[in-house]
């Protein structure tokens, strides 16, 4: 069936995969390959087929979508992916996440490895000899899963000739506001544990409310056999840490001078988040530290927004946070 004469309708919404996937099923991009179209997923396609502009000084109003009852089908899509846009421009919790588990239900129980099973160094074993055990288990309490959102309160009537490309922009807000509390979330998990006795490591400097380049080269070591690819701290230890002469070289100062990336001299990445207590730092490894957990990523009440009834149309997230490796995370304290 050619992209132009599919049927677009509220069932793509309840198919048990998101819109994109769902037309992608009906409209496949394999067969596009060597054409104009090559590179568009399917709701892309949709958006050209009705001539709507998203983006762009030329784009077009709101207005747009709803000329057909096809084309309204497409806008729900439209605010899941500018919401989607604005959590991925503010994003960190893809630095410190080693795997997004999707799930369909609300109850969820992650796996547990013990430390000590995981750090021995495999023996070697003769022939015929008994070969040691990695026993891995489910822990004993669920992840546990909050669901964050907004409501979007304005009239179709208000709203109907506004740019879409201004639009976007208050849309990627709410994203941006949606990873800030997910990331809230995801540190609380690994200081305080995802509620199965799994408190994060914690070590002090070595004169308390004076941070040296000798204390964090100690933190770094201390997490053999992992390894320290990320540090997330609170705006004024950061400010500490860009002041000392090591942070100062020349490659590191490069890197930051030209990218805006904060690399490490013993190359961790360097974040800021004011959700890290003052006097905080968090180093972890950020393959083996933490697991997300989501049910059905950004979900928009498809059907107001289909008929237009935007007053009281909800954009939400499910999501949790477990704990993966219980010592691939560490606290450091400065006071």
């Amino acid at each position: 069936m050619a992209f132009d004469n599919i049927r677009l309708e509220k069932g793509l919404y309840t198919t048990g995969k998101s819109f994109t996937e769902a037309l992608e099923s009906i409209d496949p991009s394999e067969n596009y390959i060597g054409t104009e179209l090559e590179g568009l997923d399917a709701y892309q396609r949709q958006l050209k087929r009705f001539d709507i502009k998203v983006s762009g000084k030329n784009s077009d109003c709101i207005d747009k979508f709803f000329r057909t009852t096809d084309s309204a089908a497409l806008f729900p899509e439209y605010i899941s992916r500018a919401v989607y846009q604005g959590a991925q421009e503010n994003d960190i919790l893809s630095k410190i996440v080693a795997t997004v588990t999707n799930i369909e239900g609300m109850d969820y129980r992650t796996i547990f490895c013990p430390a000590n099973d995981i750090e021995k160094v495999p023996a070697v074993v003769s022939e015929g000899a008994f070969i040691p055990e990695t026993k891995i288990t489910t822990k004993e309490n669920l992840v546990n899963l909050k669901k964050r959102g907004r409501t979007l309160c304005a009239s179709y009537e208000a709203i109907r000739f506004q740019r879409l490309d201004l639009f976007t922009v208050v849309l990627k807000q709410i994203g941006a506001a949606i990873a800030k509390a997910e990331l809230y979330e995801a540190i609380e998990t690994l200081i305080n544990g995802d509620g199965n006795s799994n408190f994060i490591p914690e070590f002090t400097v070595e004169n308390s409310g004076t941070l040296t380049y000798s204390d964090l080269i100690t933190f770094w070591n201390k997490f053999d056999p992992y390894n320290m690819t990320t540090i997330i701290t609170c705006p004024s230890v950061l400010e500490t840490l860009l002041k000392m002469p090591e942070f100062r070289d020349a490659y590191t100062g490069l890197d930051f001078h030209s990218t805006g990336k904060l690399i490490t001299p013993f190359g961790a990445e360097l974040y800021k988040s004011s959700n890290v207590f003052e006097g905080g730092i968090i180093g972890l490894d950020r393959n083996f530290a933490l697991e997300k957990v989501q049910c059905g990523g950004i979900i928009t009440e498809y059907d107001k927004l289909i008929d237009r009834q935007l007053e009281r149309a909800t954009i939400t997230t499910i999501s949790g946070f477990a704990k993966i490796a219980e010592d691939a995370s560490m606290l450091l304290c400065v006071e």
